[in-house]
């Protein structure tokens, strides 16, 4: 696998950014990037850090218009500072996939990262990242599915 985040894809660029991505579109993303994360987050392990549970409900509070992108963003920097804290890969892996998920609110093409990290989790926990992908296939929103195909397949993940 390789990281989903190397380059932008100016199809995730926001309307009010000057991009073709409608906000509907952008809710549906991050949300998507949530579900990922969240159907991992069992494998952090027994007690998850409050800090990823935040991340999570700031980014669907931001999908609901009820948190600022601002409030994502440090949602995001703390989940990364829990990868940076563990140990494991899996749960490294699971903490990155929450801090990619909730930092969909300021760029849209975070939520790949979050379904890729997703698909590390898994690997590093010795399960099957293929079950997982079309797990993540299954759950994508039919208004966005081509997009996220095309944009997984042109990066290769």
């Amino acid at each position: 696998m390789r990281s989903c985040c190397k380059m932008r894809d100016r199809r995730f660029v926001a309307e009010h950014r000057g991009g073709p991505l409608k906000k509907e579109q952008h809710i549906q993303l991050i949300t998507w990037g949530c579900d990922c994360a969240e159907h991992v987050l069992h494998l952090f392990g027994e007690t998850i850090d409050e800090r990823l549970k935040n991340a999570l409900v700031t980014a669907r509070a931001w999908a609901q218009g009820n948190a600022s992108t601002g409030d994502a963003m440090k949602a995001s920097v703390a989940a990364h500072a829990v990868a940076r804290e563990s140990s494991h890969p899996a749960s490294r892996a699971v903490a990155r996939s929450v801090g990619q998920a909730v930092a969909t609110a300021h760029m849209a093409d975070h939520s790949l990262g979050a379904a890729w990290y997703a698909l590390k989790a898994v690997k590093n926990a010795g399960q099957s990242p293929e079950a997982e992908r079309r797990w993540q296939d299954e759950q994508m929103p039919p208004e966005i599915k081509d997009l996220l195909l095309s944009a997984r397949k042109s990066r290769k993940i």
